[in-house]
């Protein structure tokens, strides 16, 4: 057995996020604007919780097609509050469409959503170095000054919290614990 981050356990879906994806520098903007979704759907609630979702998420929002979901009026917001397979939270959903926009707004301003958001780590995945989980922050100076550049853009649910657990989920920053197999296997 490969030595891991505590945190996966053992739920055989986590461990596969953990080995598979996070982590790993992502500079896909329907995968990034996914991320930034899930990550705000995940407020409050643990990530397993989302991970579980993930996949309706998918279906519900038109496998994140940030043009698409842009275009989600009351109708829309409607059939998602009644959807199970989500966290039906209005704030969340509604979250989810503004970020569509404001992604968007990246888009025309930016070139791509990609370009905005790696600019925060100047484009190189940072190594946090992390002996021991303990050893993580929960926000940083970057994921503060990302929250608030998002925040002026539009988007919602992406406080500094938030956006440091997407900043690691794709690959801004490898907190993999030294001592993780994937620490090694992500070396950037």
């Amino acid at each position: 057995m490969p030595e891991r981050c505590a945190w996966c356990g053992n739920d055989p879906l986590y461990v596969a996020y953990h080995d598979t994806e996070w982590g790993v520098p992502s500079h896909d903007d329907r995968h990034l604007f996914e991320m930034l979704v899930l990550e705000g759907a995940q407020a409050g609630l643990s990530w397993l919780t989302i991970l579980k979702k993930r996949e309706h998420y998918r279906r519900a929002f038109d496998g994140f097609d940030a043009e698409r979901v842009a275009r989600y009026g009351a109708e829309e917001v409607a059939r998602l509050l009644a959807d199970p397979g989500i966290v039906r939270n209005r704030r969340k959903v509604e979250a989810a469409i503004a970020n569509a926009c404001a992604t968007l707004a990246a888009h025309e301003r930016f070139g791509s959503l990609d370009a905005f958001l790696w600019r925060f780590v100047d484009g190189v995945p940072r190594d946090g170095r992390r002996r021991m989980a303990a050893d993580v922050p929960a926000e940083t100076t970057e994921s503060r000054a990302m929250s608030a550049e998002l925040k002026r853009l539009g988007f919602r649910f992406v406080g500094p919290t938030v956006c440091y657990a997407f900043m690691q989920a794709v690959g801004m920053v490898d907190d993999h614990v030294e001592s993780c197999f994937r620490h090694a296997g992500i070396r950037l």
